[in-house]
């Protein structure tokens, strides 16, 4: 039984892996929400999006997830005019981020309940570990 309690614990943990780095994703998105080329032509930053992967676990039969990419969002890039910046093309136009704040922190609230529910769930497997050795005392 505390072998079952033990994997149950490693889920979550990876859970918590997956979605921290998600986080970490979201965190970097949201620094370069307004990061724009200083040039004309430049590229501005472009909005990074993770994808998970589930797996199974060979030793336990376990089902884990792990990020499987951290992939560049590829649509459009707004555009702002603004003829009297550095990076604005001959138009006078300056090709932004595709990053949506509301949507990264939509995103970050998400992953941050996702990464909570899986701590709650080590620490009730981890708790009922602790009981199970108690009563075998």
């Amino acid at each position: 039984m505390g072998n079952n309690l033990s994997v149950s614990a490693d889920i979550a943990v990876s859970g918590m892996k997956a979605q921290s780095e998600r986080l970490r994703v979201i965190a970097e998105n949201m620094a370069n929400a307004d990061s724009v080329g200083t040039h004309p032509g430049e590229a501005p930053y472009r909005r990074q999006v993770v994808t998970f992967k589930d797996y199974v676990e060979a030793e336990t039969g376990a089902h884990k997830v792990k990020v499987s990419s951290v992939k560049t969002d590829d649509s459009e890039l707004p555009k702002k005019y603004d003829p009297n910046h550095p990076a604005a093309d001959a138009e006078g136009y300056v090709t932004l981020p595709n990053v949506n704040p509301l949507v990264e922190m939509m995103d970050m609230k998400e992953a941050q309940r996702s990464y909570e529910a899986n701590l709650t769930m080590m620490k009730t497997a981890r708790d009922m570990n602790t009981r199970v050795l108690d009563v075998l005392k």
